[in-house]
């Protein structure tokens, strides 16, 4: 059986209730077939994949907190430590209902590769919570935030494990846990990113995974022949990625037509107005009615439909498998030539699969949504020198990561003899970086 067949079933046996999990382990291993047969026998000796997909580390523990009846609550916090070979563990915390040790783990692993394609010397991890911020009180989300961090902070440090913001932490949420962990350790140091700019943040971080994805659905356009000026573009979320990619969007000459939340979505066909956006769900927080009732030529819908819009580029931007084979026949019979993840693998494998398979160039949230902990790790680098850099630089050094990034997962699908292919140039070129900082360092 080929050693990539033998370590699948073992990670499904091992863990047959992490379909999540399964799915990401599955999607990097399938397209690393061509770089896996050049180096099997040695592979397979040294249990290289058996070591990479599992973590090094993986933490559950408990979050008690008291909301503002009095009642004590209970929540399950994870982080799960996946791969330090190439640098301390970086990834995002993320605070929703639906997080589990599966989504957590799928994270992880995925976030090995996208650290290992910035070039930053950054390896894998993810964490976060089964707690939902919506609809808590300031107090209550701070009590959840002190009592999580309490226990994460026992494994967290500037040169062992840097997390940073996701789904439901955003600047409060990480302002409350860098508090938390300062006033455990006594110490004033890069411990998270995402921080607010009074205390250690850097500028443009908020921006950064937005305007990353199209930075670096721009270059891959160009060197497609293609462009976006004056195309329509549909974007799922309504969350920061999403929003700056909106804005990013309309500064390279597209029209930004859709954006949606968990209740509904907006199509908007003079464009997305993203001032209205911004007071709707980063201030207010209200849900995409506010915004239609501000935008009368817009329309509100219940329910998902977003990929139901005619649009030339597809960007979805909010949660895993939110674009399903359906919805890339749409995309597809609608002339959709572009899509690109800004969310953590959105897109179901046989949806990938059907669009790669009829023409559309298809770039993975790997390597497209890399710009935030691209940015992060800047922030990590400005924490160390106790400087701090401006947007313009802090920008310009983003966009010259995101086109990096494509050029080497292009060179390496043409390496490879799958020009075009950018999810296996993605994997291959993430997956070597990280297998040879592996083998230097002996079977640990």
């Amino acid at each position: 059986m080929p050693y990539v067949d033998e370590v699948l079933e073992r990670v499904k046996q091992q863990n047959p209730d992490q379909p999540e999990f399964y799915q990401a382990v599955y999607e990097v291993l399938e397209s690393l077939r061509p770089a896996i047969a050049k180096k099997e026998s040695a592979y397979r000796k040294s249990a290289l994949l058996e070591r990479l997909t599992t973590p090094e580390r993986a933490i559950l523990f408990r979050v008690p907190w008291v909301d503002d009846r009095g009642q004590v609550q209970v929540n399950n916090g994870y982080r799960v430590q996946f791969n330090s070979a190439i640098g301390p563990y970086k990834g995002g915390l993320r605070f929703h209902p639906s997080v589990n040790l599966s989504v957590i783990k799928f994270l992880g692993f995925e976030q090995v590769f996208k650290n290992s394609l910035t070039g930053l010397p950054i390896g894998g991890g993810k964490g976060g919570a089964d707690f939902d911020p919506k609809g808590k009180s300031d107090r209550e989300v701070m009590a959840f935030c002190q009592s999580f961090m309490t226990e994460l902070s026992k494994y967290i440090g500037p040169d062992t494990d840097v997390p940073a913001g996701d789904i439901g932490v955003g600047s409060r949420e990480i302002g409350y846990l860098f508090g938390q962990y300062k006033r455990l350790s006594g110490r004033y140091e890069g411990v998270l990113t995402g921080k607010g700019l009074s205390y250690g943040g850097s500028l443009a971080r908020t921006q950064a995974t937005g305007y990353g994805l199209l930075y670096i659905v721009d270059e891959m356009l160009r060197c497609n022949g293609k462009s976006l000026e004056g195309k329509t573009v549909a974007v799922s979320g309504a969350g920061n990625v999403a929003t700056y990619a909106i804005e990013k969007a309309w500064q390279l000459g597209a029209k930004p037509v859709t954006c949606s939340d968990s209740t509904g979505w907006i199509y908007d066909p003079d464009g997305i107005d993203v001032a209205t956006l911004t007071v709707v769900k980063h201030v207010r927080r209200a849900r995409l009615t506010e915004y239609a009732a501000a935008r009368p030529g817009s329309v509100c819908h219940e329910g998902k439909g977003v990929w139901s819009i005619p649009c030339d580029v597809a960007l979805p931007c909010a949660t895993q498998n939110e674009l399903l084979l359906e919805d890339a026949k749409v995309l597809a019979a609608g002339g959709c030539f572009a899509v690109a993840e800004g969310a953590n693998m959105p897109t179901s494998l046989d949806a990938t699969a059907y669009l790669q398979s009829h023409g559309v160039l298809f770039c993975p949230g790997k390597a497209s949504n890399a710009g935030g902990v691209a940015t992060s790790a800047l922030e990590m680098s400005q924490n160390s020198q106790r400087l701090s850099w401006s947007f313009e630089e802090v920008d310009a050094k983003l966009s010259d990561i995101m086109v990096k990034i494509f050029h080497n997962l292009d060179e390496a699908a043409n390496a490879y003899d799958m020009p075009g292919n950018y999810v296996a140039g993605a994997n291959i070129a993430g997956f070597l970086k990280v297998a040879d900082a592996m083998d230097a360092q002996g079977y640990v």
